[in-house]
């Protein structure tokens, strides 16, 4: 006599769709919204590698030097006179 064991056959998982997961956010309690808020901003900044990066950047200790102060403050006498360019100049002007 021979024994078979019966295994269940594996679920295949759906994806996940984003409209998904707003209907299971509409359906938390109100008491658990920031909780999840804060999960998913995690979630976001995990897979991030620009934000990774910065991140684990070490800690710029170096003084800034007299050329840099100036540098800085000659670019916010530009701000300060309307020396500037939107973004979309920018690329208009490169052809993007």
């Amino acid at each position: 006599m021979s024994t078979t064991t019966k295994t269940k056959p594996k679920a295949v998982a759906k994806p996940i769709t984003r409209t998904a997961l707003r209907k299971l956010i509409d359906q938390l309690p109100e008491s658990e919204l920031v909780a999840a808020h804060r999960y998913l901003c995690y979630l976001r900044d995990e897979g991030d590698p620009f934000l990774q990066a910065l991140k684990n950047a070490p800690i710029d200790d170096e003084p800034e030097t007299e050329e840099e102060r100036k540098a800085v403050a000659e670019a916010w006498e530009d701000v300060k006179a309307g020396r500037v360019f939107t973004l979309e100049e920018v690329k208009r002007e490169l052809g993007l």
